[in-house]
């Protein structure tokens, strides 16, 4: 069975590790299609952003548990600083 194809954020492309955590839960997978182009920048930045890798896998985690409780954005950051207005 073949990994569904997700959309990703409007400046940064889904990495491979956030896109196997949103691939293994269907129900993440329709949140994740039904979130904006950039809600979906924002979860990806705010996850490649960690530096730390134990701080990049709790927030990989949080990913499907944030948008299954309903969150549209990552709580508490202020936004991605590499999106800048032309």
């Amino acid at each position: 069975m073949s990994k569904p194809s997700l959309s990703e954020g409007v400046v940064h492309s889904l990495p491979k590790d956030l896109k196997t955590s949103i691939t293994n839960d269907r129900s993440v997978v329709e949140i994740w299609e039904n979130i904006t182009p950039l809600a979906r920048n924002e979860w990806i930045c705010w996850v490649e952003n960690a530096k730390k890798v134990e701080t990049r896998q709790r927030r990989i985690a949080r990913v499907s548990s944030d948008l299954k409780a309903g969150k549209r954005r990552p709580c508490c950051w202020p936004g991605c600083p590499h999106r800048q207005k032309k």
